[in-house]
């Protein structure tokens, strides 16, 4: 019952999807929330995948149409909740301040020409992704639709919970003070699990082995980079984290699309 009230914690946060409960905000069931992460990533891309279904199966939408339905998926699913924190992170990265004045900037409300100059390339770059990635679309692809996001959130989970705070408030300090880093024994049950599972429907399953490594590789960088960059993580920095993962597993897929599954 805690665990089921932890998902439903991580849908009311991270999802535009209506919850209308009041939920418990104490530590036990925040700790059960953040165990929760990948299965609500799992199941944004599960919704992805299935919104492209949809419309290439049983819509006459062009190609075009159902990849900007999909894109515009990604973005309304979230609420933008990511995307924030991706603006405000650019913001304050490319400031060229100090941590200190980089944490400033961040709480800033306003948006700056370089948090906006951001989001036209991530949200450009996403859509030029989808599009092509979804030409032909096989089993493989709907698989690996649905575990973009439920890998990101796995390195949001992580990252959370392996890297110390940059400041005592907020999102991510609310949920980093609820849990340990071993909270996070699940993750390698979920993972090892999604890939039993991808391995008995399809024969190409080290190509979801691949995004796993790609997305490893992001936990490594952004992990680092938070600290350098700003003294430690943020709720806008873990936005930043998964937008940013999300992107480099999309482009992932893209090259893949080119280079292996033609």
């Amino acid at each position: 019952m805690k665990f089921l009230i932890g998902f439903l914690i991580d849908i009311q946060f991270f999802t535009a999807i209506p919850i209308r409960l009041e939920l418990p905000m104490d530590k036990e069931h925040l700790k059960k929330a953040v165990q929760a992460f990948p299965l609500v990533g799992l199941m944004q891309g599960i919704i992805y995948a299935a919104v492209l279904y949809m419309c290439l199966e049983f819509t006459p939408f062009s190609h075009l149409a159902a990849a900007f339905l999909l894109w515009l998926a990604t973005i309304l699913l979230t609420g933008g909740i990511h995307l924030d924190g991706w603006m405000d992170a650019s913001d304050a990265y490319f400031s060229y301040q100090d941590q200190g004045k980089r944490l400033e900037i961040m709480k800033d409300p306003r948006t700056g020409a370089f948090g906006v100059l951001s989001i036209l390339v991530l949200l450009s770059s996403r859509f030029l992704f989808i599009f092509e990635s979804t030409t032909n679309v096989e089993n493989l692809q709907w698989i690996m639709i649905a575990a973009i996001p439920f890998l990101s959130k796995s390195v949001m989970g992580v990252m959370l919970l392996t890297v110390k705070a940059a400041k005592n408030e907020g999102l991510g300090s609310l949920f980093q003070n609820a849990a340990k880093p071993q909270s996070l024994w699940p993750y390698p049950i979920y993972l090892v699990s999604f890939l039993v599972i991808v391995s008995l429907l399809i024969k190409e399953f080290f190509i979801i082995a691949l995004l796993i490594l790609v997305a490893a590789f992001c936990l490594f960088l952004f992990r680092r980079k938070a600290v350098k960059w700003f003294g430690g993580i943020t709720g806008d920095v873990l936005g930043a984290a998964v937008e940013g993962t999300e992107l480099l597993l999309w482009m992932t897929v893209w090259l893949l699309h080119y280079f292996v599954m033609v």
